[in-house]
């Protein structure tokens, strides 16, 4: 009986187990962002080394930059001017950086202030201003001695010497005629920048950096989004007279082969405008050679233009 009971226990203990075992779930793991790369993340170097070969022009475009960012934030005065080993900051100063004006560029600014006397801008120069009347000389006379002195008014005869205004840098200029940017940088509606039949077409294992648009000498070339001009010339090899504009923080678009550049620098692009005309600087045939730049890298024009481009 004892025995009989002892086995019936041990039944039951099994069970209950086996349900409790039953009942435990396993934990789950979710690893659908396990190795995800983000998308968003800037993937430029804080700095650049100048190699052979390199333009400020190309390395504007390669980073996704304007030339004259990169410039500013160098110091650089000429940007045809680098040289090779240079370490470019790709990034603005941070902030409390001050950038300093050397001595010497301050005296032509103070002797082109009008009415101000050849020795007093050089003693402005030399921070050495004299701000006090000079005393002059009144021949002696009986009349002179006994006249009453004459009080003076510091505001007649103590010249004010006007501030010393220092004009904007042209960077900052331009960046007042920058359009705004959208919350939502990839937020962009494209267009096509002509028409015509595409002859080439995005291949990154090609080095094929965006799409070529057969067509006709002169034909319109279309900005194809709002944005910046930041480049207008011939100063990239391979592009011929080349237009890039900046749309925001995010997208550069590329225009190459024009025969005729119908926008300049700094100037503020909408959709659809005609910003040059459709040639073969450069080329081996009349066509337009059409860049996506996302952060600098070049990105498939056809994953972000419609379907048809009319």
């Amino acid at each position: 009986m004892l025995r009989g009971f002892t086995v019936l226990l041990a039944v039951l203990l099994v069970l209950m187990n086996g349900c409790s075992s039953t009942s435990r779930q396993a934990p789950v793991t979710d690893r659908t962002l396990a190795g995800k790369k983000t998308a968003d993340a800037d993937w430029r170097p804080k700095t650049y080394s100048v190699k052979k070969g390199d333009t400020l022009y190309g390395i504007a475009l390669e980073y996704g930059f304007d030339y004259r960012e990169i410039a500013e934030w160098n110091g650089i005065t000429t940007p045809d001017i680098i040289r090779i080993g240079q370490q470019l900051r790709l990034t603005p100063p941070q902030t409390g950086e001050v950038a300093v004006t050397p001595l010497r560029a301050i005296a032509p600014l103070v002797e082109s202030l009008p009415g101000l006397p050849t020795h007093d801008a050089q003693s402005q120069s030399n921070g050495l201003l004299k701000t006090q009347p000079k005393a002059g000389k009144i021949p002696y006379s009986a009349e002179a001695e006994a006249a009453p002195p004459v009080a003076l008014k510091p505001e007649t005869t103590v010249p004010k010497t006007p501030p010393l205004a220092e004009p904007p840098p042209r960077i900052a200029e331009d960046k007042k005629a920058a359009p705004s940017v959208s919350a939502d940088d990839d937020d962009l509606e494209w267009a096509w920048p002509t028409k015509g039949k595409v002859i080439a077409t995005f291949n990154e294992a090609s080095n094929l950096k965006g799409l070529d648009i057969a067509g006709k000498m002169g034909q319109p070339v279309l900005a194809t989004a709002p944005g910046k001009v930041v480049y207008s010339g011939s100063g990239l090899r391979g592009y011929g007279k080349l237009v890039i504009i900046k749309h925001n923080k995010t997208y550069l678009s590329a225009y190459a082969h024009n025969s005729q550049i119908l926008v300049k620098e700094g100037q503020s692009v909408v959709k659809g405008q005609r910003i040059a005309e459709m040639g073969d600087s450069d080329a081996d045939q009349v066509k337009l050679h059409f860049e996506i730049r996302r952060l600098g890298k070049p990105a498939d024009p056809l994953k972000h233009l419609p379907a048809s481009n009319g």
